[in-house]
């Protein structure tokens, strides 16, 4: 119920809790972890300061065959052409190799960057929170504990007006097909999702990274919009490569959120 005051996700003094851990790590992806730990040491070396595994697979929640690895990297200095190259090659080969996933992604930081003033209710929200340890230092022990307010709201997703023109770009530049467009359609609705429901995450007090669970929390304060989240929720994790959905986001519902996104919380400031 919208203000009820419950805390979801949060531990007994209101802080979010971090939300993964390797031991919830389902048995059928631990190969595939393993395989990851084992290249990325190979692969970048004294290079790396910390690696971490995000997403469903820490969660406990990644389903066979349909979830995607996603890792974070923090490097002594800024990502390097060369650095994302090895990234991609690593991301295929764990693609190609393991069954057990569709896909895999590696983000790649500074370490400064990730510990910085600008990155702390953004990056550094995210590492402490929604990142699990995998290798090397964790930088959770430098980062401030984190509340679920309007300034983590502002700095996580405050920044959607900047993202819809970069969305229609890619959406008109798509193939003409349902396989091409279906990554844009999960992608897509996942993001909006959780901007609407960072949207309301101060008055919801609590955190979830379910997108069902998040959409849920959005309508109980915007009922109205209620059923166009839902079912961003539902191709968030089942996509179609529909046109006309993609459309609708940066016509209708992703505008509106933005504008009261700034409303609310205020714009992100501004990133180098």
């Amino acid at each position: 119920m919208a203000g009820d005051g419950r805390h979801r996700g949060l531990d007994a003094q209101g802080y979010i809790e971090p939300e993964g851990s390797l031991g919830r790590i389902p048995h059928a992806f631990r190969p595939v972890v393993a395989a990851a730990r084992d290249r990325l040491s190979d692969t970048f070396g004294a290079r790396m300061t910390s690696a971490y595994l995000y997403g469903s697979i820490p969660r406990g929640t990644a389903r066979e065959g349909r979830s995607d690895l996603d890792l974070l990297l923090a490097l002594r200095e800024e990502p390097t052409e060369a650095d994302r190259v090895d990234a991609r090659a690593l991301d295929e080969a764990l693609d190609k190799e393991f069954w057990q996933i569709d896909g895999a992604g590696t983000l790649l930081f500074s370490r400064e960057r990730l510990l910085s003033d600008l990155e702390t209710y953004d990056l550094g929200w995210f590492v402490a929170c929604l990142c699990t340890p995998l290798l090397g230092e964790d930088l959770a022990e430098f980062l401030p504990r984190h509340r679920p307010d309007s300034r983590l709201a502002r700095e996580t997703n405050g920044d959607l007006a900047l993202l819809l023109p970069r969305w229609r770009e890619r959406i008109a530049d798509a193939a003409d097909t349902d396989e091409a467009r279906r990554p844009l359609v999960r992608f897509i609705s996942r993001h909006l999702v959780r901007t609407g429901f960072t949207l309301v995450m101060p008055r919801w007090n609590g955190w979830t990274s379910d997108l069902k669970e998040m959409a849920e929390a959005f309508g109980a304060y915007y009922p109205e919009r209620a059923a166009q989240l839902r079912e961003a929720a539902v191709l968030g994790y089942e996509p179609t490569g529909d046109l006309a959905v993609l459309r609708s986001y940066v016509a209708d519902l992703g505008p509106w959120l933005a504008e009261e996104y700034a409303r609310v919380h205020g714009i992100k400031a501004p990133r180098p």
